[in-house]
């Protein structure tokens, strides 16, 4: 199909607009969650736009997202499109569709082959480790947001079955978890190939829990998952209210434990803030080390914009990058998505990389920004989350309950607005400017020794997010 012709509304031909609906997705989904279901599939995409076919590898996976995303991908799709658009789920057949459009690697996660399920395994007679070769050491950039997590996961992939076993990593969403799982499992296969290794998303150990359940395959399941010499999985939180898949995991945990074989964890919120999770997993999850990565800090998303721009094969300015590391500040993922518009939108243009070029390429998500993260937004957020008037956030009112959720509106501020001291104390009530500053030292100090207003701080920071 000639791109020039059948655009939609919206300017997407055939491969632009799919190429669209995968980027979207990939914003919305956790990384695993996409690898695992989105990335692997395959459109083909009628010359007039009005269908979309998506062929999945087999029945089960069909199924699943068929039940899972087939809904969002609609929307996304007929959204983008401007008008109706019919989806289909076929399975893959044994020979490529014609007019087909592969969604490529994205930089951040390499080219990963797709998961393969307990059975693909069991017929190659090979160990898939899913483990991705690009995640390493090498590649994290360390900072004080990640340095105690990073250090702990140096230690179990230096000599695992001992301390910090199991080892906890907890934080919000795109912060570098999976990178220091994948990281812990490259660098023990280095030293040690024999090992086995497996890393899987909480997830696809409950597509095999189901699977194994239909099949009556439980043997196969356990020796596979209770032979490992090292288990990384992540986010954990997926196991919520699912009763027969948290017994298969205690069981597995045990088991591994037992053999002195080592597991790494992550998930969104520490042991004890996992809703509906058994309390023996639980405990089992907090009985080694737990530990936090925060959100990074300015020069560590500096660092990290520099390295990127620098393996992608340019040159991004100590100035520009200190820009978009102020004006992007939730996660790692997010600070990644903006340097590759930057990058496009430079080559596109042909022009060198600078603050201006990089105002323009970002001007939607400064502008989103811009509109909604203001101190009001703050203080009516705060407000609402921990029951108190707005009023309360301007007024003279000293009482804890009322003190505290004013200290944190105010750490926010400084923290997600450009505004300066004085004028967050002149929206709080015409408070002076080292009242603001205690404020946030404190609050700061406090989320790296408090666990649970530091999980308060994260639900806080992505709901003004948006």
């Amino acid at each position: 199909m000639n791109e020039g012709q059948n655009t939609s509304p919206s300017g997407q031909a055939g491969p632009g607009l799919w190429q669209a609906c995968i980027d979207q997705l990939a914003q919305e989904l956790p990384e695993q969650q996409f690898n695992t279901w989105i990335r692997p599939l395959v459109a083909q995409v009628a010359d007039d736009l009005s269908r979309v076919t998506i062929f999945v590898a087999n029945r089960f996976k069909l199924d699943w997202v068929r039940a899972q995303y087939s809904g969002r991908i609609s929307g996304l799709l007929e959204k983008l499109y401007g008008q109706v658009i019919h989806v289909e789920l076929a399975l893959t057949p044994r020979e490529a569709p014609n007019k087909t459009y592969v969604l490529s690697a994205t930089p951040e996660t390499g080219s990963a082959p797709e998961p393969a399920g307990l059975g693909d395994e069991a017929a190659s007679g090979l160990f898939k480790t899913r483990l991705n070769s690009a995640l390493t050491f090498d590649t994290l950039v360390e900072g004080t947001a990640n340095r105690m997590a990073r250090a702990a996961a140096m230690h179990v992939a230096g000599t695992p079955g001992q301390l910090y076993n199991p080892l906890f990593i907890y934080g919000g969403v795109g912060l570098g978890k999976t990178h220091l799982m994948h990281a812990v499992g490259n660098k023990l296969l280095a030293g040690s190939p024999e090992k086995k290794v497996l890393y899987i998303h909480a997830e696809q150990f409950v597509s095999d829990v189901v699977k194994a359940y239909q099949r009556k395959t439980f043997d196969e399941f356990k020796q596979r998952y209770h032979s490992l010499d090292l288990l990384l999985i992540d986010d954990v939180q997926f196991f919520a209210n699912k009763d027969r898949t948290q017994e298969e995991f205690f069981n597995a945990f045990e088991a591994l434990l037992a053999k002195k074989s080592h597991i790494v964890m992550t998930s969104d919120t520490y042991p004890k803030g996992l809703a509906d999770i058994h309390e023996r997993l639980v405990s089992r999850f907090d009985s080694g080390l737990t530990v936090a990565i925060e959100p990074p800090e300015l020069e560590m998303r500096v660092a990290i914009l520099i390295n990127k721009s620098r393996s992608e094969g340019a040159e991004m300015p100590e100035e520009v990058a200190f820009f978009v590391a102020k004006n992007v500040r939730s996660n790692v993922r997010e600070l990644e998505g903006a340097l590759r518009k930057i990058l496009a939108y430079s080559r596109f243009n042909q022009k060198e990389i600078s603050i201006q070029l990089a105002r323009d390429a970002l001007r939607d998500l400064l502008s989103i920004q811009n509109r909604q993260i203001s101190v009001e937004n703050i203080q009516k957020t705060v407000a609402d989350y921990y029951k108190i008037k707005v009023a309360d956030m301007y007024s003279k009112k000293r009482p804890a309950s009322i003190a505290r959720p004013r200290q944190i509106a105010m750490y926010l501020a400084k923290e997600l607005t450009q505004k300066s001291l004085p004028e967050i104390g002149e929206l709080f009530g015409g408070r002076d400017h080292t009242t603001v500053l205690h404020a946030v030292r404190k609050m700061a100090a406090e989320r790296l020794q408090n666990t649970e207003l530091n999980q308060q701080l994260h639900v806080l920071e992505q709901t003004l997010k948006g």
